[in-house]
């Protein structure tokens, strides 16, 4: 395989080991990449790692430190971080299955493509993948790769396996801290169903490839007439008209209704639903949910 090995390793299930390697299954798309550029000389700017007292430092002089008190460090040389002693540094052990519906999509982190190592490891890779197929249900375990030690859910995909990179409890806001202020009311029957209506027209098959970044087209398109203009100010205009804000219920019906009758296309409608009082953005905390919360050392 061309790829690299984003990790090489085995997966143990009980008494049966499965060598593996895993490859990184989704990739960085278009970007504009900014320098920060000096504009009286026009010229690039640079940043070099510097010592107070002693000015700039060389790369191979400087190590990882953690600052006990302040002021204070224990210094750590590379090898001595990776002779760390972690057994799912090797061995992804699952320990627990559950079903695919029971983690919430928050949870989700990273992709990646599970492969058998060889040949020999074929056979119980297969019969790993058809039963959690069987089965309806997702492993979990604990990975660590590239410093640090990460749940991970594994899953049939094709003739493969995808592992999931998952957030640990901490790592994830709670839900209700953002929404406890919505009320918690029953919409008018007849604008649910138009806007019911408005989602089954608009309800096609997923295609990825008829999105792309329009974002950077936009700036390509700047980027292409600042040049021509020889450093003249290019500021384009919206083409759209600002949102009217009403809080009328009705504009909404007809909003609905006009969406309805013409597809769903067209801009913003400028309705919105039933006014009310401002509300102050609520208090963001961290919280726990299903995936059980990293230990501390």
């Amino acid at each position: 395989m061309a790829a690299r090995a984003y990790w090489q390793g085995q997966i143990r299930l009980a008494l049966v080991s499965i060598p593996v390697e895993i490859y990184s299954a989704t990739k960085s798309g278009a970007q504009i990449a900014f320098h920060q550029i000096h504009e009286p000389s026009g010229k690039r700017v640079r940043y070099e790692k510097t010592v107070p007292g002693l000015g700039a430092v060389k790369p191979e002089d400087i190590v990882k430190g953690y600052e006990v008190s302040k002021g204070d460090y224990v210094l750590l040389q590379p090898d001595e971080i990776e002779a760390v002693k972690l057994e799912s540094k090797k061995t992804l052990e699952l320990t627990q299955f559950v079903d695919a519906d029971e983690i919430d999509v928050l949870y989700y982190e990273r992709p990646y493509y599970v492969v058998p190592a060889d040949d020999l490891a074929e056979e119980a890779f297969i019969v790993l993948r058809e039963a959690l197929r069987r089965s309806k249900k997702v492993g979990l375990g604990q990975l660590a790769m590239r410093g640090r030690e990460y749940i991970v859910s594994l899953k049939p995909c094709g003739r493969g396996m995808i592992l999931e990179t998952l957030r640990y409890a901490d790592e994830v806001n709670r839900a209700q801290s953002y929404f406890r202020e919505i009320e918690d009311a029953k919409p008018d029957p007849e604008l649910l169903d138009l806007a019911q209506t408005l989602i089954e027209k608009k309800t096609a098959p997923f295609k990825p490839d008829s999105f792309h970044d329009r974002y950077v087209d936009a700036l390509e398109r700047l980027i292409e007439k600042k040049k021509k203009a020889k450093g003249r100010r290019i500021i384009e205009e919206e083409d759209t008209a600002p949102v009217k804000r009403s809080g009328n219920v009705i504009d909404l019906m007809a909003a609905l209704k006009k969406s309805v009758d013409t597809g769903g296309k067209g801009g913003s409608s400028g309705a919105t639903g039933k006014t009310g009082t401002a509300r102050k953005p609520a208090a963001r905390k961290a919280g726990a949910a299903k995936v059980p919360a990293r230990k501390r050392a």
